[in-house]
């Protein structure tokens, strides 16, 4: 491939982190198209071997993403429908307050379901705390996940 080429592969990664951050984009499907292109145009042991460890990479991180945040949240007693109802709003506040909208959607939305379902401020406040916490959790895992595969990449990508 040449250096044109994995230059803009790499943007591609670099976008794609970004997009676990600020899920505007699908960041990890932006990282494995990118890896995959570039392991396809390779043809090489070392392209497949990379592409296998990066699908890996990405697939374990994102059955941990889901897995370990919603456990912790269990534990602490916050429903789905409290996350949902945040999600939601969280979207609205993505289109009405630009750039923090999502996040302050998020933690209003998820909030309100709250106060609506215990009936309690602090109790309230507690669960939207923790709420916080394992989406924050969540999108730390994701992108752990995406950084080493990016690495990964990166390494093959210098070494070759």
């Amino acid at each position: 491939m040449s250096g044109g080429a994995e230059v803009l592969v790499g943007l591609v990664i670099v976008i794609g982190l970004i997009g676990v951050v600020l899920p505007l984009l699908p960041g990890v499907l932006l990282i494995f198209g990118a890896i995959l292109v570039w392991a396809i145009v390779e043809s090489t042991t070392t392209g497949w071997v990379v592409l296998a460890i990066c699908t890996a990479l990405l697939l374990v991180s994102g059955v941990v993403k889901y897995t370990w945040p919603g456990r912790r949240m269990r534990d602490a007693g916050v429903p789905t429908r409290s996350l949902i109802v945040g999600g939601l709003v969280g979207v609205v506040g993505f289109f009405v307050i630009p750039v923090v909208g999502l996040v302050v959607g998020f933690i209003v939305g998820t909030y309100l379901s709250e106060v609506q379902r215990v009936r309690r401020n602090d109790m309230a406040w507690r669960s939207t705390v923790h709420a916080t916490k394992a989406v924050g959790l969540s999108i730390l895992v994701e992108l752990l996940g995406a950084l080493i595969a990016s690495g990964v990449w990166l390494i093959a990508a210098i070494v070759s």
